[in-house]
């Protein structure tokens, strides 16, 4: 830009930690097993809700849910349950957090057959990012016909909180898809 600011995507507005969200993570491709468990859990959380929300407590998240460690979550029981619903640093709705403990169930399952969960996502787009040449924000979808095949196949996993919607955010913030806009920065490189 003129003004020697960068040229981004407009979503992020002026927010300092959306800003750097968008700058540093989103749309950038993640093939560690353990960060996209976390943005499972995270997107799972955000249902509902705006991601800013989301982002805002990840620290939080990370703390109450043993650093997104889906052994130590598969184990939560009622006890635990309960202690997180009390807990002021996250989303305390029920329904999601034992979605959570259902995940990571689902993600161990996984792993026992000698699969992992990038090979599995990253499988429906043959290993390499989706690549979209958007330039505005309303040509973005908020589901494909790819997020639905995801969704479906996740669901048979036993994976929850993770339909279409949800799962194309999950797609766009782990560089499955590449949906910054063309005149963004970070469109060339996220799409590698």
């Amino acid at each position: 830009m003129a003004d020697g600011t960068l040229a981004r995507c407009p979503w992020p507005g002026s927010d300092p930690l959306y800003l750097a969200y968008h700058d540093e993570e989103w749309g950038m491709p993640v093939r560690e097993d353990g960060k996209l468990f976390e943005f499972l859990l995270l997107e799972g959380a955000q249902a509902g809700l705006s991601w800013i929300t989301i982002l805002r407590r990840r620290g939080e998240y990370r703390r109450a849910f043993d650093g997104f460690d889906p052994e130590k979550i598969a184990r939560y029981d009622g006890r635990k349950i309960d202690a997180l619903l009390g807990d002021p640093g996250i989303i305390r709705n029920r329904r999601k957090i034992e979605g959570a403990v259902k995940n990571a169930r689902a993600y161990l399952r996984l792993m026992e057959r000698g699969e992992s969960l990038s090979s599995l996502l990253w499988g429906f787009v043959d290993g390499e990012p989706v690549v979209n040449r958007w330039k505005s924000l309303e040509e973005i979808p908020a589901v494909t016909p790819l997020a639905e095949k995801i969704s479906k196949a996740m669901k048979r996993e036993g994976f929850v909180f993770f339909g279409p919607v949800i799962t194309y955010a999950h797609m766009q913030a782990t560089g499955l898809v590449n949906d910054h806009l063309v005149s963004c920065f970070r469109h060339p490189e996220a799409g590698r």
